[in-house]
């Protein structure tokens, strides 16, 4: 039996929580493997609705929760979260989580970092969540950053801090914000290392053994293909690898480990912040996507723009992201419309073409070419068979089988973790 990786297949926000859910009942372990508190998984379960941003999804199922090397995490973030589910009857312990002991730390200057270039860009602003994510991982790769086996070594914490300082204390001053005192750090971060340490191991190591074992071992991805930091529309991105690879990469397994590739799109398109966005209905039409779909940010709050379902954009994250089959969401949204319409290629500068070009400018300048379908009347909430499916609902998303190059292996019709179409179980491929 394989293992899974869930990964985005648009621009995130394509309802991951659901399906990671529904998945993780059926997987021993769950792991966390790139991104930040910067993305969130909302989950329905009986009447409690947990909103997860680092914990991963498994541990509302009872499974184990392993927070990988490539994830960056902010320690007083995780320790909220973890606060604010147990309120909600979960109790995570070092016996349900694990985290990787060479993770890297998002400090408190990195959202400050964050948040005063954005404000420096000021009409050019990528739309970050200004949680520090992109600077923790400059830190990272420029070989200063804070690990969370050093919460266990004041020492290395505090010569840490003088090269942290020194590059990000310039920074902030040269931006017109406010500086940082590194007693005050030291301070707070050896207050929080007795609350961290405890669940840090080598998860390498623990995964390794999972599976030789024949564990089945689910890979919760952040984000999505389009915001991958090499893959996406560039710079409006995050700052992380999302594609299928990075699972390896990102908690110490080797590729074969990944397993079966399975890419969540919605049924039409949302994006939330800044970036291109060709299939965009800015009309009664996108307003009414956005009102039933009730699309708004897990983490940010914001208003998610709302689009037609691009079949280039996912067919490009099909190829690059390594999808093997695709979860479709939100079927139920388009209910009642009269006609649907799904982006087939782009005219840009008057050439046709079937892919979102890496130039920001080509970018920008893509106009979309749709192909009209038949909308259906009845309902699809809730349905639980392709029967159950008024019969242009099944035309609709056999197209967009055909579009994107992958078969659609799950179909949700409602925020319910039961409504879900089951065509062939990633787990027993």
């Amino acid at each position: 039996m394989p293992n899974v990786t869930v990964i985005g297949a648009q621009w995130g926000d394509e309802g991951k929580g659901k399906v990671v859910d529904w998945l993780a009942s059926r997987a021993e372990i769950v792991v966390r493997f790139q991104g930040g508190h910067n993305a969130g998984h909302t989950l329905v379960v009986g009447n409690e609705t947990y909103k997860l941003s680092l914990l991963p999804s498994g541990l509302v199922r009872g499974k184990l929760g392993i927070i990988g090397n490539g994830v960056v995490i902010d320690p007083e973030a995780l320790l909220a979260e973890i606060d604010k589910v147990h309120t909600q009857g979960l109790t995570v312990t070092p016996r349900t989580l694990r985290i990787a002991e060479n993770a890297s730390l998002i400090l408190p200057l990195h959202p400050a970092i964050d948040r005063a270039r954005e404000a420096a860009r000021g009409a050019r602003q990528i739309g970050t969540t200004g949680r520090g994510i992109g600077p923790a991982y400059e830190d990272k790769v420029a070989r200063r950053a804070i690990r969370v086996a050093d919460l266990a070594e004041p020492e290395t914490v505090a010569a840490k801090l003088d090269e942290l300082l020194l590059h990000h204390n310039t920074l902030l001053a040269g931006l017109g914000a406010a500086t940082f005192d590194k007693q005050d750090l030291l301070d707070r971060l050896m207050a929080l290392a007795p609350r961290i340490v405890p669940y840090a191991e080598p998860v390498w190591e623990r995964l390794d053994e999972a599976r030789r074992a024949g564990r089945r071992i689910l890979f919760e991805g952040a984000q999505a293909v389009m915001l991958d930091v090499d893959h996406g529309t560039y710079p409006y991105v995050t700052s992380s690898n999302t594609v299928a690879a990075t699972a390896a990469s990102g908690s110490g397994l080797a590729p074969a480990a990944v397993g079966f590739v399975l890419g969540i799109a919605k049924a039409y398109s949302t994006r939330v912040g800044a970036g291109p966005f060709p299939t965009e209905l800015t009309d009664a039409t996108g307003k009414l996507l956005g009102d039933r779909g009730a699309e708004f940010g897990t983490v940010t709050g914001r208003r998610r723009r709302c689009g037609w379902f691009d079949a280039v954009l996912v067919r490009q994250a099909v190829k690059v992201g390594g999808i093997q089959g695709l979860a479709l969401t939100k079927l139920d949204v388009l209910d009642g419309l009269s006609e649907l319409k799904i982006c087939t290629g782009y005219r840009i500068n008057g050439e046709r073409v079937r892919r979102l070009p890496a130039a920001p400018g080509a970018q920008a300048a893509a106009e979309p070419e749709y192909e009209t379908i038949e909308g259906w009347e009845g309902s699809t909430r809730g349905a639980r068979t392709y029967a159950d499916l008024p019969a242009q609902a099944v035309k609709y998303v056999r197209r967009i089988e055909e579009l994107v190059e992958a078969p659609v292996t799950l179909l949700s019709t409602s925020p319910e973790r039961d409504d879900t179409i089951l065509v062939r179980d990633p787990f027993e491929d």
